[in-house]
């Protein structure tokens, strides 16, 4: 069980997605080489995607040449999405896949733990209440007695609760506990029926002058314990810097707009020295042997590999072959199977691209269900004059082969095709940690083997045995589905099983403002050409719908049909699911087939439960037309509409005060006065519009990178202050006040259920003119009462709020929902 976890686990370290195939060229293959020869490895510790030091990373890997990896301890699901509508675990897998592609550039690796990212956390105490503290620190253990790291760095400081994240001083406190807890049997002791324990050698804090307030604070600290070095170097095999690269590297997290633009020359970093063995170097290895040597049986491979680097030829790295496979042979004695099987995968890789080898196999469609058979593509070819053999391709899991047994001649292509039948019992192709819902800040994983890796491990490859000379290797390729795009032409995407039916409503929510009856409407898309069946949908027992199912027929993969129905909701204010469920004769399927499709990362498919959520809310409105300026994405239109709101999306160019005066309300969404710069020159015809009986109502945005500092008619300032806990107490300051009281009567339990937070980035002073109308806090905090304010201006309303309605309403938050429709109703 142990060397099959292994090998797993070094098989996703080399082959992360089914993207373009790489294709090392002769300078990358001489990279490949001088890591090979480097037996050290280091492991960055912090909470997020983004937290990573992409330069510290590349710098390891690339001039160092040391394995390197980035162990985030969640995928980042609690925070905003720039470039599109995803929130929560599927923003989530959005940033697994932009560090995948981050760390495909600076070289490193990338691990997770179980931890759900909540959302913003004060303290580690918090932090380690909501995630169950004891599951992620076995995590931290588990990657590294797998990754065997000698040095471990942390992103933040253990030393500094209560002044960060909490998450980030909970991801440096977890690594320090883990650093003794890995190599201890007596922690986590299950842990050891796959692998061992392991003691890195010391631990680091990469400090900078972000720690220190600033570059003037940090140039007057003492830097006498700190360890430093220039990692701005030049690559001249590459033509980049050290920092262009980390800068490609970071561009990578698009949906936080992280876009950077590359540097060169000096870039210091600084490592303070913070557990294990002391040194009084700058070199983070003094003291532990990263060569060969350290291995029984290590020192004739290290001969052989060093002659090989000093004779690297760059126009021919075939002529490097003989003395690789020698080395693969002796790598294959070596006891340690750590590094026996870490080395081989690398050596592997190497001798591939060495012999110029491209092996594809290739789905005539993009996807299957299962049951059913796919023909695959298979090629091969050889650009080298070194003999190879190509004995055997064998398609997993059905084991489906061919045994041509023939000579790949140097430039000439070997075709073939064979089926891939797909099993029963085939797993459908959806992230490993979303197959269970999550439960209390923690992803359920009830696979071991799985836990710590990026995502799922392919269903679906081929495995290409070839022989060079008296040496035979077999190389897995996941099978994967290209075509020609008109603009980007060779296009790559994963093959992917998936139901035979995907169930899907048009909402998320439905609210039901009323004891009218709504239509909903069900998107049934077919997995497979023909088939039939019905549908049907269960629901609350207070809950009627008509009528009892639909009959279905599709008769191409791919085509849809939307059927309705007709929901009526109780009298009283309730809240339930909808379940819908389509029998195929006899089979039931109620799944919904998610697509994430954004061109920086591979496409991503996600397989959940189908189902709605419907409430029918105690609300009355006012007013009918609503003006929407879009900022950095939410649903807060589409949850107005459900509503009985009419919404129109602005184009923020073309606005005038006039053409503003027919709307009841125009609302901004989140961030909007971070993202929209058009919205600097229009700050004037927004107020006018309030002046002359409008009503204007701005929702979050950062106190950083604002685009106008005229947000309000009226002073206003914006801070960090936030309440992360979803269930503080709420406390009117204005009971009478309109916004409380008008069309609906807002009490405390309109706070009820509410998600992930409060709110944020509040307003910390403002002008005597505003009237703030909550109060909250967080425990042990002073109250902070900018969360909602109003002021009249001239014939109409400004109305400021950080609360978190883009989070309340896809959950279907009732109060949310009263709440916003007093706000478009006030002065009405």
């Amino acid at each position: 069980m142990r060397k099959l976890f292994s090998l797993l686990f070094c098989f996703f370290l080399l082959n992360l997605h089914a993207q373009e195939p790489e294709k090392l060229n002769a300078s990358e293959i001489f990279q490949k080489i001088k890591k090979l020869n480097f037996l050290g490895s280091v492991l960055y510790i912090g909470a997020h995607p983004d937290d990573e030091n992409t330069r510290l990373i590349s710098y390891f890997s690339n001039e160092k040449h040391t394995r390197t990896a980035y162990l985030s301890l969640t995928r980042g699901d609690g925070g905003q999405n720039l470039i599109g509508p995803e929130l929560r675990e599927q923003l989530g897998l959005i940033r697994t896949q932009e560090l995948l592609a981050a760390r495909e550039i600076d070289g490193g690796e990338q691990f997770f733990t179980r931890a759900n990212d909540f959302g913003y956390s004060k303290t580690p105490e918090e932090t380690l209440e909501i995630w169950d503290k004891e599951k992620v620190l076995s995590d931290v253990v588990w990657i590294i007695r797998n990754f065997k790291p000698d040095v471990i760095i942390n992103r933040f400081d253990h030393r500094t609760p209560g002044s960060t994240h909490g998450h980030h001083t909970s991801s440096a406190l977890l690594s320090l506990e883990a650093f003794d807890a890995a190599a201890n049997p007596n922690k986590f002791p299950d842990q050891l029926n796959y692998t061992n324990t392991h003691q890195p050698k010391r631990a680091y804090f990469n400090t900078s002058p972000w720690f220190y307030g600033g570059e003037e604070a940090f140039e007057e600290a003492s830097k006498d314990r700190f360890i430093s070095f220039d990692t701005g170097v030049y690559f001249p095999l590459l033509g980049l810097s050290n920092p262009e690269i980390s800068s490609l590297s970071r561009s990578q997290h698009q949906s936080q707009g992280f876009g950077s633009t590359g540097s060169r020359g000096k870039q210091m970093e600084y490592l303070e020295p913070i557990k294990g063995d002391t040194i009084r170097s700058q070199d983070v290895f003094e003291g532990i042997d990263t060569s060969w040597n350290k291995l029984e049986g290590g020192a004739e491979i290290s001969k052989i590999l060093h002659q090989v680097e000093e004779n690297y030829s760059f126009t021919n790295p075939a002529a490097s072959l003989p003395q690789l496979l020698e080395a693969y042979k002796l790598i294959q004695k070596l006891p340690n199977e750590h590094w026996r099987e870490l080395k081989t995968k690398e050596i592997k890789n190497i001798i591939y691209a060495s012999t110029g080898l491209f092996l594809e196999a290739v789905a005539s469609q993009p996807s299957a269900t299962p049951k059913d058979s796919v023909t695959i593509k298979l090629e091969a070819i050889n650009r080298s004059d070194f003999p190879v053999i190509l004995s055997s391709i064998e398609l997993s899991p059905n084991d489906s082969k061919v045994q041509p047994e023939t000579e790949l001649k140097n430039n000439e292509n070997w075709q073939n095709k064979i089926a891939l039948k797909v099993p029963e019992k085939t797993s459908y192709t959806t992230p490993y940690w979303l197959e269970e819902e999550s439960k209390n800040g923690m992803y359920i994983v009830k696979n071991r083997e799985l836990i710590g890796l990026p995502e799922t491990p392919g269903l679906t490859k081929a495995v290409f045995k070839l022989t060079f000379k008296d040496v035979s290797l077999n190389f897995e390729k996941p099978i994967v589905y290209k075509y020609n795009d008109a603009v980007f032409g060779e296009t790559y995407q994963p093959f992917e099983v998936i139901p035979k039916i995907s169930l899907a409503f048009e909402e998320d929510v439905i609210i039901f403002e009323n004891e009218e009856s709504k239509k909903v409407s069900v998107k049934l898309t077919s997995g497979k050409p023909n088939i039939q069946g019905e549908v049907s949908l269960t629901a609350g027992d207070n809950w009627k719908i008509k009528p009892e199912n639909h009959k279905f027929q599709l008769q191409q993969k791919g085509s849809s049909v939307t059927v309705t129905f007709e929901v009526t909701p109780p009298k009283e204010q309730e809240e339930t699911f909808i379940i819908p469920s389509a029998t195929i004769n006899g089979e039931e399927f109620s799944e919904k087939l998610i697509s994430i499709d954004y061109k920086h990362i591979p496409k991503q498919n996600l397989v959940v439960p189908a189902k709605l959520k419907v409430a029918r809310l105690e609300i009355e409105k006012k007013g009918d037309l609503v003006g929407y300026i879009e900022g950095a994405g939410d649903v807060v239109p589409e949850s107005l509409q459900q509503i009985g709101y009419r919404v129109n999306k602005l184009n923020v160019a073309s606005i005038s005060q006039a053409s503003l005066q027919k709307y009841d309300a125009v609302v901004l969404g989140i961030r909007a006065l971070n993202t929209v710069e058009a919205l600097k020159y229009k700050q004037q015809a927004l107020f006018d519009y309030v002046k002359n009986g409008g009503n204007l109502i701005v929702q979050y945005n950062t106190n950083r990178g604002l685009v106008t500092e005229n947000i309000s008619p009226f002073p206003l300032e914006l801070s960090r202050d936030r309440v992360t806990d979803e269930t503080a107490e709420v406390r009117f300051l204005a009971e009478d006040h309109p916004i409380l009281n008008f069309p609906n009567k807002i009490t405390e339990k309109d706070f009820e259920n509410w998600v992930q937070e409060r709110g944020l980035y509040f307003p910390d002073s403002w002008s005597e003119d505003f009237t703030p109308i909550l109060s909250m806090n967080d425990k042990n905090e002073t109250p902070k009462n900018g969360s909602l304010m109003v002021a009249k201006y001239g014939e109409g309303y400004f109305i400021y709020t950080g609360l978190s309605f883009f989070r309340q309403f896809p959950v279907g938050v009732a109060g949310a929902y009263r709440l916003f429709a007093n706000m478009i109703s006030i002065g009405k």
